[in-house]
């Protein structure tokens, strides 16, 4: 009974942190592709070569359901995996659609026109690659009317946090964020599009103020997934055993990975 987790690297772990601790008995088998990281600089094409490559691994894993756990890859490559790539037996999700179901307090199959919601200034932070996509707010328009969303491009966050200097990405938040204060100077709400930005949320916080409702994914994330496996048991899928994979060398994602979770965490080659 196994699920997998994609990422183009480690921000995939706060999410299958997240969903490990809501299903535990379910078997996760993560793919970090640590080897090409970050996505969010990468091309459209790029990013959807790696997406499913990764993404046929997981399958070949037992994982009859993959859960992209990376905005840059959901936002430039899921739509077009699943018009064109997905076999009918297995299902590819994207982590955009419970921030959407919570900001719009709808469910995701509720195909009835778009109405007014409560928020209307939101702010969205998210890689270059993700925000060049506009892939939030478009699936955002679907939904709701009337709601500003004014997007910052967090360059070098990611690759601060993936080499562990947390100093250097407090920083670059706090630019950020100072950045799309100027363009939008009282949001009500920010979105923090990229897995790896959770470990960084008390930073966003403090930057914008407590008076801005910040949604992070990885809890969001696994209460839509625990509903979706509620209604489709069937798409657990074969694999029994846990597993960590990555494309970068093993032992030095392994220990990045350790500091990330702080716990052992011990990865294999893909």
């Amino acid at each position: 009974m196994a699920v997998g987790i994609f990422d183009s690297g480690l921000g995939g772990l706060t999410v299958l942190d997240a969903v490990t601790k809501r299903l535990p008995d379910v078997a996760f088998v993560y793919y970090g592709d640590n080897a090409h990281a970050p996505y969010g600089v990468r091309t459209a094409d790029d990013i959807y070569a790696l997406t499913t490559q990764g993404v046929q691994r997981l399958f070949d894993a037992g994982c009859d359901l993959v859960i992209l756990a990376c905005n840059t890859a959901s936002a430039a490559a899921l739509r077009r995996m699943q018009e064109h790539w997905v076999p009918r037996d297995k299902r590819v999700l994207g982590v955009f659609v419970p921030l959407i179901e919570a900001l719009t307090e709808r469910r995701w199959g509720d195909n009835s026109p778009p109405r007014e919601v409560a928020v209307k200034h939101v702010a969205l932070f998210a890689t270059p690659a993700t925000v060049a996509s506009r892939a939030f707010q478009r699936e955002l328009a679907f939904r709701a009317i009337g709601v500003d969303v004014e997007a910052q491009s967090c360059g070098g966050v990611v690759d601060a946090i993936e080499e562990g200097d947390l100093i250097l990405a407090e920083a670059l938040v706090r630019s950020h964020v100072d950045a799309l204060k100027r363009k939008m100077p009282r949001p009500e709400a920010a979105i923090l599009g990229c897995t790896h930005y959770p470990l960084m949320q008390d930073v966003f916080q403090d930057a914008l103020g407590a008076d801005v409702q910040v949604y992070s994914q990885a809890n969001l994330v696994a209460e839509s997934l625990a509903d979706y496996l509620s209604r489709r048991p069937e798409m657990v899928g074969p694999g029994t055993e846990p597993a960590f994979l990555t494309t970068g060398d093993p032992r030095k994602v392994s220990d990045k990975a350790t500091q990330f979770l702080r716990r052992r965490i011990a990865f294999a080659a893909a």
